[in-house]
């Protein structure tokens, strides 16, 4: 393919379909009821994405990844992508995983459509996630923490809680 041709092709692509180039700001996903977010609206906000599932030992985060967004909504925005990638512990359908998610922790934190986050299917946002961060999820409740400029980006395992000191300092300490 030639230098024009694969130039052409790059831009003619919806936002969000690159795998590394561009910004998180360029990122336009669908929440969980299939309204069009766009991430542009973030811009000047830490930014902490976490793949969830609601069948897993790890689910009880939830509730931390709540009191996050209520503590520091004027700074922080959380964002789910429920995912069934890992040993299917999210099998439900949209409305299941966000009927699941108020009623058992009183999720009001943006959660989005069902994704993959890894393998041959893996969504362009975990793309651009893993190129940046240099880390890729390993189980569910893996967390992104994108800095206020939408350059920075840290991993946190999945054992690392929401509330977790070494979250709450990089949060906390601009």
């Amino acid at each position: 393919m030639g230098f024009i041709t694969s130039l052409l092709s790059k831009l003619s692509r919806p936002a969000g379909s690159e795998a590394v180039a561009g910004s998180i700001y360029d990122f336009k996903i669908d929440d969980i009821t299939g309204n069009e977010i766009e991430f542009s609206q973030y811009k000047g906000k830490d930014l902490l994405i976490v793949n969830t599932a609601s069948r897993c030992g790890y689910t009880p985060q939830y509730a931390d990844l709540q009191e996050l967004h209520e503590q520091y909504r004027d700074r922080l925005v959380i964002l789910g992508f429920p995912s069934n990638d890992f040993l299917w512990q999210e099998p439900g359908t949209n409305e299941d995983i966000a009927s699941f998610c108020q009623k058992n922790y009183g999720v009001t934190f943006t959660m989005f459509k069902k994704i993959s986050v890894k393998g041959s299917q893996k969504h362009p946002l975990y793309k651009w996630l893993q190129a940046k961060s240099g880390s890729a999820p390993s189980w569910n409740f893996c967390k992104y923490l994108v800095t206020k400029n939408g350059e920075e980006v840290k991993f946190f395992p999945k054992d690392v809680k929401p509330l977790d000191p070494t979250i709450l300092n990089e949060i906390t300490k601009k």
